[in-house]
């Protein structure tokens, strides 16, 4: 018997399907899926296997994935992280070990050559990133496979950042990039995403996952809100700073930015996502 389930979330096509849907989705094989890590700074996960195709989301460095097909340059994966099923460039792909031992703290670092702040960059790595240090040499972790990030601009795997409200304001001013979860540009979904995972939470990337799948819903009124709540409409999602600001990455500002939550409601009720559908609050950080 075939189940309706979102496609977003999950891996089958008329032709190929996770073998933990045999019987449950109709597909011409089933296979089992191989376990890899993406090994490049960034990478676009795509809807469909073409370069023009649209931008859905984006994995970084360290992130996990399940490889179901690899053909013509691209690989049909699952994020282990959000379920987000899609199409990234096959050379992004590693062995999943080493695992990741340390993240990326700050907004973003460098990677060098050699534990040298003044040797020539090699690439890049945005927030959250994460990568396997063989050592410490001075003020630089050695990655496994090549490269020294410092140390200062890393923490360990574990390690949480409570105030994921904090986060978000840390990056005020980032470009609106559809389909963006990484310090160069994110959409609105793709920031709350990246800040509650700072603070340990596990979250969707959709703002309708999100919004079905968040905290407990608050009752309908823009009255009582506090730091950390979010704020829903239809395809859009903002974070309260305390009980009057939103921040938000959006469309009108093009980037990351604060602003009054009643002048964000009248504005978007007029020009894009209609009235607020819900507010939802998190339980803190565990």
């Amino acid at each position: 018997m075939t189940e309706t389930r979102d496609p977003r979330l999950t891996p089958a096509r008329p032709d190929l399907a996770d073998s933990r849907l045999d019987g449950v989705v109709a597909a011409e094989r089933y296979v089992a899926g191989e376990p890899a890590q993406v090994i490049v700074p960034s990478a676009p996960l795509r809807r469909a296997p073409r370069l023009e195709a649209g931008l859905d989301t984006e994995v970084v460095r360290g992130d996990a994935v399940t490889v179901y097909e690899i053909r013509d340059g691209f690989a049909w994966v699952q994020i282990r992280r959000d379920g987000y099923v899609g199409y990234l460039p096959d050379a992004a792909l590693g062995p999943p070990d080493p695992a990741p031992t340390h993240k990326v703290s700050a907004l973003r670092t460098f990677v060098y050559p050699a534990p040298d702040l003044k040797r020539p960059h090699l690439a890049y790595l945005s927030l959250g990133a994460a990568f396997a240090a063989e050592a410490r040499e001075g003020e630089y972790w050695r990655l496994a496979g090549g490269g020294y990030v410092f140390a200062g601009h890393a923490v360990s795997l574990d390690a949480r950042e409570p105030d994921f409200a904090g986060t978000a304001e840390r990056l005020v001013g980032t470009p609106y990039l559809w389909g963006g979860r990484t310090s160069l540009g994110l959409d609105c979904s793709g920031l709350v995403q990246l800040c509650l995972e700072t603070a340990g939470l596990a979250c969707p990337r959709d703002a309708d996952q999100q919004e079905r799948g968040l905290g407990e819903a608050l009752p309908p009124g823009l009255d009582g809100l506090r730091r950390g709540d979010l704020v829903f409409w239809k395809g859009h999602v903002g974070m309260m700073l305390d009980a009057e600001r939103l921040i938000h990455a959006n469309g009108h500002h093009m980037a990351v930015a604060v602003e009054p939550l009643s002048q964000a409601v009248e504005r978007i009720a007029a020009k894009s996502y209609g009235a607020v559908t819900s507010i939802r609050r998190l339980a803190p950080p565990a």
